[in-house]
């Protein structure tokens, strides 16, 4: 059996609990043992974490000690999977690069606030977003700094409305890479739980998850 371990906390706006709630059971339907936490101290147990098949962080604009940091990090260069979605991944630990370096991109803005976008998809033939068309998102719409090593799967154009300076940007969506041996999938959807009601969202970050899984 495969094994999942959800860690949620930090900003609550964010609503990690609730979002965990809609995802754990996904796996648990796909075959996992899911175990979920609160506490950044899970990425102590070495052992544990080691014996994972995949780590899903949710945890928005912590503070990650230096152990902890390490375990994680070690824990994804050996092949644990990790995936996660919006702050909840990639806006979790600002000061820490070398976490930035895995995830593959960091949140520096999202103009506007909450508003109507469109979502692209950009690569039909991959496992996580095969089958999907372009979809409309009432959400935040993440600017962000991101890993021109990314395998890009969808994206989104910027209007300028909000900041025109940015007017026509492509940004990425959603994205897949590697860390070491780790399989790291991660998607900018997700700013609230009601957010994953969009069926195409809620398919992507499951379909991530199962394809991040060692």
């Amino acid at each position: 059996m495969k094994s999942a371990m959800f860690v949620w906390g930090g900003w609550d706006g964010h609503e990690p609990k609730l979002c965990v709630d809609i995802f754990a059971p996904l796996l648990e339907e796909n075959g996992f043992h899911v175990e979920i936490s609160d506490t950044l101290d899970s990425y102590l147990n070495r052992e544990k974490l080691m014996a994972l098949d995949l780590i899903v962080p949710v945890w928005t604009m912590g503070t990650i000690t230096e152990a902890q940091e390490r375990g994680l990090l070690e824990a994804v260069r050996s092949g644990v999977g990790i995936a996660g979605w919006h702050g909840g991944m990639a806006d979790s630990f600002r000061n820490n690069t070398e976490y930035q370096f895995m995830v593959g991109g960091q949140w520096v803005a999202h103009p506007g606030g909450v508003i109507d976008y469109e979502v692209n998809i950009i690569d039909h033939e991959d496992p996580i977003t095969a089958g999907l068309d372009d979809f409309r998102m009432h959400s935040e719409q993440y600017y962000m700094h991101v890993d021109p090593s990314n395998q890009v799967l969808a994206t989104t154009t910027f209007t300028g409305d909000h900041a025109y300076w940015i007017d026509g940007v492509v940004m990425p969506v959603v994205w897949k890479r590697r860390y070491g041996q780790g399989r790291v999938f991660y998607a900018s959807l997700g700013h609230v739980a009601k957010d994953f009601d969009v069926p195409e969202a809620r398919e992507i970050v499951k379909r991530g998850m199962l394809w991040a899984c060692r």
